[in-house]
């Protein structure tokens, strides 16, 4: 078995930030807190991190999020604007969302840096900008002009109000605070509405990181997950979705981490998990769908978190990994033999470190027992 090509993959994810000008960074654009999330934590499990300017990725990361947004009431009467603060936006000048979110609370928690951060801003828009809420606007004028209150309803609520015209003098506006989450307990990536499996577990996991967890029902985001699961043990993104390893990593880690385990038939999905190994070694998200190297994470943390990791060949496994290696260049590729990016190379670092620290601590284990019970057979 190879070894992991440490050096060549720590140069790969310098060369990647350097290169902002080559046409696969420019269509990538939108995904860039991502990419800075994949890549910085690469070199973190490398022992690398402080290869980079911390200050710099820092002040990038505060220049993603958003401050304010605006709502036109009508054209002839003016505006009302409104601030939704606290959403991080994949790069700047791009719009917010959970996934780009989680990834920069994720940058700022690696550099120990979440000071940095108001973590009840970005709480708040969490469980507010990404609902359905109504407002009532309430003013003299509109009773005159509607014989009643104007009520609107948009997709994303301000988190701080700006308010005031003119003509229209101080506008009153009272929203419905029971829309905060939706009423199925699931989450939406963003303003425009998306719902899926993937979103519980991102707001779940940014509010733990922030200590803001108790802001959220807890009870019915779980609840709308263990809705997601299937008769084989996995989850899909909605309510009868197909089982995916992804969506079953994102269902099974908000679990996790809101002590809900117990929704979780683990012999069954284990049995489903462990099935996805194919004989390369190689771990693939769903059935007849060919090996890649990121469900090495997905599956084998999955696994670990239900406790039946050890029902796969994680010696197979690692050489799969190793085997996507570009030993010249850097970097980890899907497949063997193909085009190396930092997606796959993040999380094929992530999963071969994991199964090489599972390998090497129960070898350790084992050898252990195995001196215990020698030695007491010879005494």
């Amino acid at each position: 078995m190879g070894e992991l090509v440490v050096d060549k993959h720590v140069k790969y994810i310098l060369s990647v930030e350097k290169r902002k000008d080559s046409f696969e960074s420019v269509v990538l654009e939108h995904l860039r807190m991502n990419g800075a999330y994949w890549g910085l934590t690469t070199l973190d499990l490398l022992g690398k991190l402080d290869a980079l300017d911390s200050n710099e990725v820092i002040q990038w990361i505060m220049k993603c999020q958003h401050e304010s947004g605006l709502l036109d009431l009508y054209s002839i009467m003016g505006g009302v604007a409104f601030c939704y603060a606290g959403g991080f936006a994949g790069n700047i000048g791009h719009d917010p969302h959970l996934l780009y979110t989680l990834s920069a609370v994720q940058v700022l928690a690696l550099f120990d840096k979440l000071n940095v951060l108001d973590a009840d801003k970005v709480a708040n828009c969490i469980l507010i900008c990404f609902s359905s809420v109504t407002f009532e606007i309430v003013c003299p004028l509109f009773e005159i002009l509607l014989f009643g209150s104007l009520k609107i309803k948009i997709s994303s609520i301000p988190i701080q109000l700006i308010i005031g015209h003119p003509f229209l003098g101080l506008l009153n506006f009272m929203p419905d605070i029971s829309g905060l989450q939706n009423e199925d307990g699931s989450f939406s990536g963003d303003e425009w509405g998306e719902v899926d499996s993937r979103f519980p577990y991102l707001a779940i996991c940014c509010l733990s990181i922030l200590h803001r967890l108790d802001k959220m029902n807890v009870e019915k985001a779980v609840n709308y997950i263990a809705s997601c699961k299937n008769v084989d043990g996995g989850f899909g993104c909605t309510p009868g979705g197909e089982s995916h390893a992804g969506q079953i990593f994102c269902c099974v880690g908000a679990l996790a981490i809101t002590g809900s385990l117990h929704h979780v038939d683990k012999d069954l999905l284990g049995w489903w998990l462990c099935e996805r190994q194919v004989k390369s070694g190689g771990l693939n998200g769903r059935p007849e769908k060919l090996p890649d190297v990121c469900y090495s994470w997905w599956v084998l943390s999955s696994l670990i978190m239900i406790d039946r990791v050890h029902w796969i060949n994680k010696d197979k496994l690692v050489k799969f990994i190793l085997n996507c290696q570009d030993t010249e260049n850097g970097g980890i590729s899907d497949r063997p033999e193909d085009a190396v990016d930092v997606f796959h190379t993040y999380f094929g670092v992530a999963g071969s470190l994991m199964a090489f620290y599972y390998l090497l601590f129960h070898c350790k284990h084992f050898l252990k027992a195995t001196r215990a019970t020698n030695s007491t057979l010879n005494s």
